[in-house]
């Protein structure tokens, strides 16, 4: 499954070559050419991202754009795109994970990226597991089909980390091990 980001930015220039980056890097991009054509997308669309213009028809209009970010309730990782720095408190305290300043080297842009929907996929991860972990507290509920606490954290994680699990396991089986060393 490819990774969505949504990309909100006036300037088309930018938004065109950023959108093709991205695709060529293998995300998929939708774009929004204003603040309010983004939180627009955002309600209409799941995105792992959102990289967004600081200013556009006003300067608010980032700002806004990273506020229904935030309030999305399938919490993308945001990050604020600005050619005008501002300080980390600034951006941290709008809500932006990260700040990217254009302009910037391709494979700058590609590796923060990266690092970024890594960092935030974690942080999406622990909170979840910490969700079921409080169920666990909560409802006195501590075992899983086969009565574990750890079986039923499992269960409330979401099953792209099962999936990669069970991924892990197969690559990790003898018979996997051995066609490897034969290759």
């Amino acid at each position: 499954m490819k990774r969505r980001i949504l990309l909100v930015d006036d300037e088309v220039a930018v938004l065109l070559t950023m959108k093709a980056i991205l695709e060529i890097s293998g995300f998929e991009v939708d774009t929004a050419a204003s603040g309010r054509e983004g939180k627009s997308k955002l309600h209409t669309r799941e995105y792992q991202m959102v990289i967004t213009d600081m200013r556009m028809e006003n300067d608010a209009a980032g700002a806004e754009v990273i506020e229904a970010a935030r309030s999305a309730p399938y919490h993308p990782a945001v990050a604020l795109l600005t050619a005008f720095p501002i300080a980390d408190e600034d951006w941290q305290e709008m809500g932006a994970d990260k700040m990217l300043v254009k302009p910037m080297h391709v494979r700058d842009l590609l590796v923060q990226i990266e690092r970024l929907l890594s960092t935030h996929e974690g942080k999406v991860s622990n909170g979840k597991s910490a969700g079921a972990k409080k169920a666990i507290a909560t409802t006195g509920k501590s075992t899983g089909k086969n009565g574990s606490v750890k079986q039923a954290v499992k269960a409330a994680a979401p099953k792209k980390s099962a999936k990669k699990a069970v991924k892990n396991s197969v690559a990790k089986s003898p018979a996997k091990k051995a066609a490897a060393k034969r290759s």
